[in-house]
């Protein structure tokens, strides 16, 4: 079994910023990529970015240039730095991991975090 757990969410100002962190922990062979997703009130959940092992990264247009996702392999950890914050951006941010259970495995995605709660308002 695979956990996720992350953490960073908060109230911040319009052009502030904030870094969300996730850590993966558990039982598995791999993770092939780990990204971040959020919902906001009354929408549906959007992909806000994704990094892989090979630290390919993709963005949602709307975050392009304002967010940056990186890694830290060795402590199984993903980061969300976020900047230039706007109100749309308010929403829960879920953390979400492709990962192989054992070798041979199909890498899936059924793994996500708790949610945390951002919040950018005046």
């Amino acid at each position: 079994q695979v956990q996720l757990v992350e953490s960073g969410g908060g109230l911040v100002q319009p052009g502030g910023s904030l870094r969300l962190s996730c850590a993966a922990s558990g039982s598995y062979f791999s993770i092939d990529s780990m990204g971040w997703y959020r919902r906001a009130p009354g929408k549906q959940r959007e992909l806000v970015a994704t990094i892989t092992s090979g630290d390919s990264t993709n963005y949602y247009d709307s975050v392009k240039g304002r967010f940056t996702i990186s890694r830290n392999a060795a402590k199984n950890t993903v980061y969300l730095q976020m900047s230039s914050l706007k109100p749309d951006d308010t929403a829960v941010y879920y953390c979400n991991a492709y990962v192989r259970r054992y070798w041979g495995d199909r890498p899936r995605n059924d793994y996500w975090g708790q949610g945390t709660q951002v919040t950018v308002s005046s």
